[in-house]
């Protein structure tokens, strides 16, 4: 509630221990941003997605809506409030959302989680595309169990469908779509992987319609080519024998969306650099592959993701 408010009888004492709480994390900014876990942008609402660190919270700390939206500081004392369901149930989406995006932000996958399943059963697609992400994020943990890993992506598709069907023109929720889409194929086969493909390319493309400044997407249909121009021969067989036009692409259209994604937003991720270097070896196009790999050895290591590309890069580059 916000300062001066009427309410049950115990809010005086949740009150006053709000302050206190508040007064400790106003202390804590004022020493400056490190240990806040700021992560280097990654495009708009993807896997990499632009992650608002502390610039969020200090835009809610100067206008003074910190205590009165219940966003980061509510969350974090939630136990602390006996009627936190009240409180909660007066949530704003936009409120939900800033939170949620300094979560994510920060890294803290598992508190992200549990913030935005409250919201399951919501109608707005920003919230449930941003629940898809998270479910699949938290099924990428290596500490989370096999049997919670499958449930989980196949809960996050059934929000990002959800966040589809609330919203066709929401790009992020076509996105999520294609990305959880892709991995319940994991589950269920080759046959049912490579139908999914199809669909997968066309809400990537959906999404490019919607948001054409949107790197991560192009990327990921990159991705999609490349992977379909290096298919197995004997997974090609298969694709034939299953589907009377199966799924084709080749090099030259990966590179093309590669360096679509790189014109969108230069230097954006570490992975685009190498798959354009890996590309161009395909095409033995060795000038420009040491070029693009030289990029991804050098690229600034800010996550595990960024330090796996730097060793692929280099080892790509001792063998030219």
């Amino acid at each position: 509630r916000a300062a001066g408010g009427s309410g049950p009888p115990q809010a005086g004492r949740c009150w006053r221990r709000l302050v206190a709480a508040d007064a400790a994390l106003v202390r804590l900014f004022r020493r400056g941003p490190a240990g806040l876990g700021q992560a280097p942008a990654r495009g708009d609402g993807g896997p990499w997605a632009g992650r608002p660190g502390t610039e969020v919270l200090r835009k809610s700390l100067q206008s003074g809506v910190v205590l009165s939206t219940g966003s980061f500081l509510v969350y974090e004392a939630h136990k602390l409030i006996s009627g936190f369901a009240e409180v909660h149930a007066s949530f704003k989406v936009e409120d939900v959302i800033e939170q949620a995006d300094y979560l994510y932000g920060s890294g803290e996958t598992e508190k992200l989680y549990r913030l935005l399943v409250q919201h399951k059963n919501s109608d707005d697609a920003e919230l449930l595309w941003r629940l898809a992400r998270s479910s699949r994020d938290l099924a990428q943990l290596g500490s989370t169990s096999a049997e919670d890993k499958k449930q989980l992506t196949y809960d996050s598709l059934e929000y990002a469908k959800k966040a589809l069907e609330k919203n066709e023109s929401n790009s992020a929720a076509h996105k999520w779509y294609g990305i959880c889409l892709s991995d319940v194929g994991d589950y269920e086969g080759i046959k049912t992987k490579i139908g999914n493909a199809i669909v997968i390319k066309e809400h990537f493309q959906r999404a490019i319609e919607l948001n054409p400044k949107d790197a991560t997407t192009i990327h990921l249909i990159g991705i999609w080519c490349y992977s379909f121009a290096e298919m197995p021969w004997y997974q090609r067989k298969i694709a034939a024998t299953l589907f009377a036009t199966p799924p084709t692409s080749t090099f030259q259209e990966a590179l093309r969306y590669f360096h679509m994604a790189e014109e969108a937003d230069p230097n954006f991720y570490s992975k685009n650099l190498l798959f354009l270097g890996k590309t161009y070896l395909k095409l033995n196009n060795k000038k420009m592959a040491l070029l693009w790999l030289s990029k991804a050895k050098e690229y600034p290591a800010q996550t595990e993701e960024d330090k796996q590309v730097q060793k692929e890069a280099l080892e790509l580059l001792n063998s030219i």
